[in-house]
């Protein structure tokens, strides 16, 4: 009997939550070993940073060094910061290693944009082209057979999903769109910050990014490029007290009479087959959605306007699970092996 070959996957940048989520999946992924971790911090045995792992990963966190990842793994999920992750990614990537970066380097294509948005220089447009955008239930065929993913963000991945249908069919106005959004606390990431802080958070909830959060011209391309027109999206950003997970409602203006029987036929046509996507019948909860790859979603008809309401887990569909979702379909696996 011939054995499969395990795919070797190394962590870059293992310190922070979306490494450790990672690590969960990769835990009951059965075609996966994990073979090397680095960080520029906390360094270590990882369970003793994330005691939650022990028994599953008690492997040593190490300094980073390219001639280690490139003889240990097959695959990197590269879970550094924007910026880091450009000065890491090249090397991986010449050396013939297929990666997946949860940093927003590789999501823009207009290098000068990215540039205007996140206020420092890139220094791997190259890459930006070869990159595919990794967003399975859009733009799956341009996944395949690729050697590079750039993972989408979090607010991005439920706009986009819970938008595409109804821009696809032309039937909203591309540059009248609100999008409402609330995440858990988690998406500011493990660093600590003062607003973030446990007496700053508890009890409250606050906007912010008001005047343009990063993840705007995201949303913006993936959505002018599905529905192959310019779209052009207000986007409002809050966060929560609780940990985990996002919940959007997004505005829309119909272009033309659409009743609620058809709206729910759009959808169900569109996600079928998707099985990540679970269209519901009222609106989701954070809560439902947590721990989970899944995108809920509910589109009504209300007062002249389409709402859509859409949930993702933040560190999961919004970052960790789509990562391993991506990572199998580059490396020929099912697409939702470690996820179900």
């Amino acid at each position: 009997m011939k054995v499969k070959k395990m795919i070797k996957v190394a962590i870059i940048g293992a310190s922070g939550y979306t490494a450790s989520e990672s690590l969960k999946i990769l835990a009951r992924h059965k075609q996966v070993e994990v073979t090397y971790l680095a960080a520029t911090q906390d360094r270590g045995k990882i369970s003793d940073n994330f005691p939650q792992l022990t028994g599953l990963f008690d492997m040593e966190v190490k300094a980073y060094n390219i001639d280690d990842a490139i003889k240990l793994a097959d695959v990197v999920l590269c879970c550094l910061p924007h910026k880091a992750a450009m000065e890491s990614v090249p090397q991986l990537v010449n050396a013939d290693l297929k990666v997946v970066d949860f940093s927003a380097d590789y999501r823009i294509h207009d290098a000068k944009l990215y540039e205007e948005v996140y206020a420092v220089e890139h220094t791997d447009p190259n890459n930006i082209a070869n990159a595919a955008f990794g967003l399975p239930e859009l733009f799956r065929s341009n996944i395949v057979g690729k050697q590079l993913v750039a993972n989408p963000g979090c607010y991005p991945t439920a706009a986009s999903l819970g938008l595409a249908p109804l821009l696809k069919e032309g039937l909203i106005d591309p540059s009248d769109i609100v999008i409402n959004a609330v995440s858990g606390a988690s998406g500011a990431g493990r660093k600590p910050a003062q607003k973030f802080h446990f007496p700053e958070m508890t009890e409250n909830i606050f906007a912010y990014g008001v005047q343009g959060h990063r993840h705007n011209p995201e949303i913006d391309q993936i959505l002018s490029e599905f529905s192959e027109q310019k779209v052009s999206t207000l986007f409002m950003p809050h966060v929560g007290c609780y940990e985990r997970g996002i919940i959007e409602t997004i505005y829309c203006k119909p272009l033309k009479d659409i009743s609620q029987q058809q709206l729910d036929s759009l959808y169900s046509s569109y996600y079928s087959n998707e099985r990540f996507i679970r269209l519901r019948n009222m609106p989701p909860a954070a809560r439902d959605v947590a721990n989970s790859n899944f995108c809920d979603i509910y589109p009504i008809v209300s007062r002249g306007r389409i709402i859509v309401f859409s949930a993702i887990d933040n560190l999961i569909k919004g970052a960790a699970g789509q990562a391993i979702q991506n990572m199998n379909i580059i490396c020929g696996l099912e697409e939702t092996e470690g996820l179900l």
